[in-house]
């Protein structure tokens, strides 16, 4: 019998190699964002790909925010980072860390490096640092300070911790190679000078590490074995690996890089979206129309379709694009079986049944969702006066048109077949009540004499609707013409956003909190809003709507 085949991604291979030849005897893996802005849809890529190959690995999954820039940082984004990735089920226990705990022994691996010789301070400014470090076409000069001896870059140093230097004034930079072919590698500067006050430590420190010195020592005191990052730290690599060995670390971490997701169609980048923010176009990082991983949560995704997204795009090394539709595609499978199926109205037009008895409330049994049996059902009410939708009705249909016009007969969605008698219209000759009468003999939507309707519509009764606002989105940008302008701007799609404000729900959604989510038949699926939803003036957002053209791609 033949042994199952299971496909493992690049990294699990490489990780599988590293544990067979002894080079690590367990996994460790971070997501190590910088707090200067709302984590998007490509993060959460990276967060389920470390936590999932902790997971699988029985290993350890850390969260480290990489806070060692408070020029753009934070406490507000340190938040709502947290809030995502426990939302998306990454569970990092004891181990949350910051960059800026580490600041005092970092600055010790950097005494220890003007010590071994390794490292020295400049006093060139920025742009003479530009003019000598070279570019592809030709080697770097060497930095005039370069030779400066052990002991006055120690006190150089220590001044410039000090706050003896003003900003830009002086950094302090590694000695490797000013002739790399990798730029990257042509001294880097690995400490500048910025008296500013940091969200974590204050005003302790006027010096703060650069990333790439930071990143590749957070890594290594912290034991990190697989540093998963993406491609654009491919070339970075070999510095990463030159700040952990001239560091001294015997077992230090290793960097492995993978492609990005790229979704199309949307706007991730945190410029654009702030400018966004600020102009008021969007209420927020947390904009339904936005793919920050707050907004998506907002609008109603789930994690698990979000991890179904990233598993159905895959981890490779080559660059490549995702559908939105596909994202789309995912939240559709979670929810379809897995919500209840609720009736809302949005452009509701009463209908009064004449020849209904009394104004008492009749209740009927309406299953939750037909897909799923598990759901269980509810009670609806039902009375004399209802509301449909206007598009349900017409006053003079066109062939094969199955919905209620005068003489017609439908079935109303779990209760009784109806034939419209009449209507009546304003000034202006929009209908503004609809006349029919039922058969009572046809509850639950059935016929006794066997007849069969071709329309089934759903409703709501007047007596116990409950009013709702409806917020339908589009993509934030014109995709037919593209997402930016000639200048660089995003091309906006005028109508991204309708709402509709009198809306009409059924009663069983009024105990509906924050982030809950339904089918609203024949509507769509629906999420309650979370920022502007109360108890006494409901607010739903639609998540998706019900069908797509997408279809998952198959293997021949």
């Amino acid at each position: 019998m033949s042994e199952e085949v299971v496909s493992k991604n690049f990294i699990e291979l490489e990780i599988d190699k590293d544990l067979k030849e002894g080079v690590y005897d367990h996994v460790c893996t971070r997501f190590p964002p910088e707090p200067n802005g709302y984590l998007h849809i490509g993060h959460a890529k990276s967060i389920i790909l470390n936590y999932g190959l902790a997971k699988k690995y029985n290993g350890e999954f850390h969260m480290r925010f990489d806070d060692t820039n408070p020029t753009k940082e934070k406490v507000e984004f340190v938040d709502s980072i947290k809030a995502d990735i426990q939302w998306l089920g990454a569970d990092w226990g004891e181990h949350l860390y910051f960059a800026s705990n580490y600041f005092d022994k970092m600055y010790e691996v950097a005494v220890d490096l003007i010590k071994k010789g390794l490292a020295y301070v400049s006093d060139l400014s920025a742009e003479e640092m530009r003019e000598y470090r070279g570019d592809f076409e030709k080697p770097g000069k060497e930095d005039p300070n370069r030779n400066r001896s052990v002991e006055e870059n120690l006190q150089m140093f220590e001044d410039m911790k000090n706050g003896k230097y003003e900003d830009g004034s002086h950094t302090l930079r590694a000695k490797i190679d000013m002739a790399s072919p990798n730029i990257n590698m042509r001294d880097p500067i690995l400490y500048r000078v910025a008296h500013m006050t940091h969200h974590n430590t204050g005003d302790k420190w006027c010096i703060y590490p650069m990333y790439d010195f930071a990143h590749p020592l957070e890594d290594a005191f912290e034991g990190i074995t697989h540093s998963i990052c993406t491609l654009e730290f491919e070339d970075h690599r070999p510095l990463y690996d030159w700040v952990v060995k001239s560091a001294g670390f015997a077992n230090p971490p290793r960097q492995i890089e993978f492609a990005k997701m790229y979704l199309t169609n949307v706007v991730t980048g945190k410029r654009y979206i702030k400018k966004l923010v600020e102009d008021g176009i969007v209420d927020g990082w947390d904009d339904p129309r936005l793919v920050s991983i707050a907004a998506l949560r907002r609008r109603g995704f789930t994690p698990e379709s979000l991890r179904k997204f990233v598993e159905l795009s895959g981890v490779s090394k080559a660059n490549s694009s995702s559908d939105y539709a596909m994202l789309e595609y995912c939240i559709r499978e979670d929810l379809k079986t897995s919500r209840s199926r609720v009736m809302a109205v949005l452009d509701p037009v009463k209908l009064v049944i004449d020849n209904y008895e009394g104004d008492d409330v009749e209740w009927l049994e309406a299953p939750n969702n037909l897909e799923n049996e598990e759901l269980g059902s509810r009670k609806v009410p039902f009375g004399k006066e209802l509301y449909i939708d206007r598009e349900d009705f017409m006053i003079e249909p066109p062939k094969k048109y199955f919905r209620l016009y005068p003489g017609n007969e439908v079935r109303l969605m779990n209760a009784y077949f109806v034939t419209c008698t009449s209507y009546e219209t304003d000034e202006n000759g929009n209908v503004t009540c609809i006349h029919c009468t039922y058969d009572p003999a046809t509850k639950g939507g059935d016929a006794p004499d066997g007849r069969k309707v071709k329309g089934t519509i759903h409703w709501v009764a007047a007596k116990t609707a409950l009013n709702a606002e409806v917020r339908l989105y589009e993509n934030i940008v014109d995709e037919e013409k593209g997402v930016y302008n000639e200048d660089g701007s995003l091309n906006l799609n005028p109508n991204s956003l309708t709402v509709l404000k009198n809306c009409l729900v059924e009663p069983s959604l009024k105990d509906a909190k924050a982030y809950d989510s339904f089918q609203f038949v024949r509507q769509g699926f629906f999420c309650v809003d979370a920022k502007d939803s109360r108890e006494d003036a409901l607010v739903f957002n639609r998540i998706v709507s019900l069908k797509s053209s997408f279809k998952l791609p198959t293997n021949n």
